[in-house]
């Protein structure tokens, strides 16, 4: 019988496996959408979006960051960081009428390198977390497979 391998820990900080809205963009760019959050900690996130994102790439993320990872109270913040990781959605099987559903949310790893704090105001332009859902009338919820889950670094 083989040991698996042992895994490096490469996360400073602590991750939180938070769902939150979020809004992007990418400076220099006319690339700007909304997401939602995977894994969330004070170093970098995991999200998903249908945004045209690139690794390597600047962006600019707005969010409420929790009291867990502030250490205070929760309150709107503006992330700087690079886009670490982008994972391409597998596509899923097809329903039972044969028809497949392509999934179109991608996967998205990012290092935070900035936070500035926002007024309280300025949260009230965040989506609602429902509204990034598709729903389709046939489909059942899918609890999310940890196997497709990537941790972020943080």
């Amino acid at each position: 019988m083989t040991t698996p391998p042992v895994g490096i820990e490469r996360r400073v900080g602590q991750r939180f496996p938070y769902l939150l809205p979020l809004s992007l963009r990418q400076p220099g760019t006319s690339v700007e959408g909304v997401g939602f959050t995977q894994d969330l900690s004070s170093r970098g996130v995991f999200f998903f979006t249908n945004a045209p994102l690139a690794e390597g790439s600047e962006i600019e993320l707005t969010l409420r960051m929790p009291s867990e990872i502030t250490l205070g109270e929760s309150m709107p913040v503006r992330c700087r960081g690079h886009v670490l990781r982008v994972e391409r959605p597998a596509p899923s099987a097809p329903d039972s009428s044969g028809t497949p559903h392509p999934e179109t949310k991608i996967g998205v790893a990012v290092r935070f390198e900035g936070y500035e704090y926002l007024p309280e105001c300025s949260e009230a332009s965040f989506p609602r977390v429902s509204a990034l859902h598709p729903h389709h009338e046939h489909e059942e919820a899918r609890p999310l497979s940890h196997s497709s889950a990537r941790p972020v670094l943080g």
